[in-house]
C-alpha cells in the first residue's frame, strides 16, 4: 500500500496521508495512535450508501469496536441540532474519554465531526477521512471546526487538531461532477494564494490528483504551523472566502461553497487594482470558467456588503480580505468596512 505522508507540527502533531486506496488500512493508521479504543464513525448520508458499510468493516477487521452516526448530505446538516444529537449519540454508546471519533465525508462531517470531539467530555481525540477533493485539500487540515448558525457561516466552533488524516483519492472517483469542481475552487485558491507553478499546472486538465491533493496540503500544512490560530498568515487561506460566504448566505446556502468562492475570487481580483494592486481578474474568470464555474455574482454590492458583516474576519469597524498582487502572491488588506462597501459598488453592478 503506497501512499504520502506530510507531518504537521501544531497544538497536537499529526501526519496526513495520501494515497489510492489506502483506506483499507485505515484501522493500521489509527492503532500506533489511539491503541485499543472504541470509534465513533459520523458520516452522512451519501458517503454511507458507497462506503459506510466498508470503513465499518475495515475496523473491524483491524479489531476496533466501531458505532455509526449518519446525517443528511449537505450544508444544512452543519447545525446545532446535529451537534447535539451526536453528542448524544456518543453518550448513549458509552463512549469514554479514551474512545475517539471518526469523520468520514466531506467538509460538513469533518467540520461537525471536528467540534463534536472538541466538546464531549471536554475533548476526545479524532481522526479526519475526507471524501471530496474540497476536504482534502482543505477543511481536514488544520483543525478549524465548527458549525452554522442563522447569522452566518462557521460562526460557532474551535480550533481543535485531529490525530490522523486519511486521504484515500479513490474515494474521489464516485463523486458528482459538480462536488468535485467544487474542490477544484479551493485548488485554484492555493496556486492564486502561494504557488504560481501549482496554477500554472492546473491549466493542464484533468491535473494530477494526487500531487495535486499533496502540493495543496503542503501549502496549508505550511500556513498553519506558522498561524495555527488565524491571527495573521492564515489569513491568506481565506482568498473568495469573504465574499463567498457571503454568497452562501444570500442563496440560504443553494449555491455551493466552491461555487461561491469562485466568485468570491472574481471579486477580490477585480478589488485589487482598485487598491493599488495587480489586474488578474480576466486570466482568474477565464481558469475558472474552463472548469466549469459560473463566475458570475448574483446578487448587489449592498446585499453583499450587509451580507458579510457578521463575518468572522471583521474586527470592530475593520475587515481583512484577501486581494493578489500577482498570481501566487496575495496579501492581507484591513479597511474600514466603509470603505470595503464603497470598493464593492465599484466592482459589482
Amino acid at each position: 500500500m503506497q501512499y504520502r505522508t506530510i507531518h504537521v507540527e501544531a497544538s497536537r502533531s499529526y501526519d496526513i496521508l495520501i494515497g489510492r486506496g489506502i483506506l483499507a488500512g485505515l484501522g493500521g493508521f489509527i492503532r500506533p495512535l489511539l491503541g485499543n479504543c472504541r470509534l465513533a464513525v459520523l458520516t452522512d448520508s451519501n458517503v454511507d450508501a458507497l462506503y459506510g458499510d466498508a470503513i465499518i468493516n475495515h475496523l473491524n477487521e483491524a479489531g476496533y469496536d466501531a458505532c455509526k452516526y449518519v446525517i443528511p448530505a449537505g450544508e444544512a446538516s452543519k447545525c446545532a441540532d446535529n451537534l447535539l444529537a451526536f453528542l448524544n449519540f456518543m453518550a448513549s454508546s458509552q463512549l469514554t474519554r479514551s474512545d475517539a471519533v471518526v469523520a468520514f465525508g466531506g467538509g460538513v462531517v469533518g467540520d461537525l465531526g471536528g467540534l463534536s470531539a472538541s466538546l464531549y467530555l471536554r475533548g476526545v481525540k479524532y481522526v479526519q477521512v475526507p471524501t471530496t477533493l474540497l476536504a482534502s485539500v482543505d477543511s481536514s487540515v488544520g483543525g478549524k471546526t465548527a458549525i452554522d448558525i442563522p447569522a452566518g457561516k462557521n460562526l460557532v466552533g474551535s480550533f481543535y487538531q485531529p490525530s490522523l488524516v486519511c486521504c484515500d483519492t479513490a474515494l474521489m472517483d464516485t463523486l458528482a461532477p459538480e462536488i468535485y469542481r467544487d474542490g477544484c475552487a479551493e485548488v485554484i485558491k492555493y496556486g492564486m494564494i502561494l504557488d504560481a507553478g501549482l496554477y500554472d499546472t492546473l491549466h493542464t486538465m484533468p491535473f494530477d490528483r494526487e500531487a495535486v491533493v499533496a502540493r495543496c496540503v503542503e501549502i496549508k500544512r505550511d500556513v498553519v504551523q506558522q498561524d495555527e490560530f488565524d491571527n495573521g498568515i492564515r489569513g491568506l487561506l481565506n482568498f473568495g472566502h469573504t465574499f463567498g460566504h457571503a454568497i452562501e448566505k444570500l442563496s440560504d446556502f443553494g449555491i455551493s461553497h466552491g461555487e461561491a468562492v469562485a466568485k468570491g475570487m472574481v471579486i477580490a481580483a477585480r478589488m485589487a487594482p482598485l487598491c493599488g494592486l495587480c489586474d488578474v481578474a480576466d486570466e482568474l474568470s477565464a481558469l475558472l470558467v474552463r472548469y466549469g464555474f459560473d463566475v458570475g455574482c448574483p446578487y448587489g454590492a449592498q446585499e453583499i456588503y450587509d451580507a458579510l458583516l457578521s463575518d468572522k474576519k471583521r474586527r470592530g469597524g475593520n475587515i481583512s480580505v484577501v486581494l493578489p498582487r500577482a498570481v501566487g502572491d496575495c496579501t492581507l488588506v484591513t479597511m474600514p468596512v466603509e470603505e470595503l462597501a464603497v470598493l464593492l459598488s465599484k466592482v459589482i453592478a
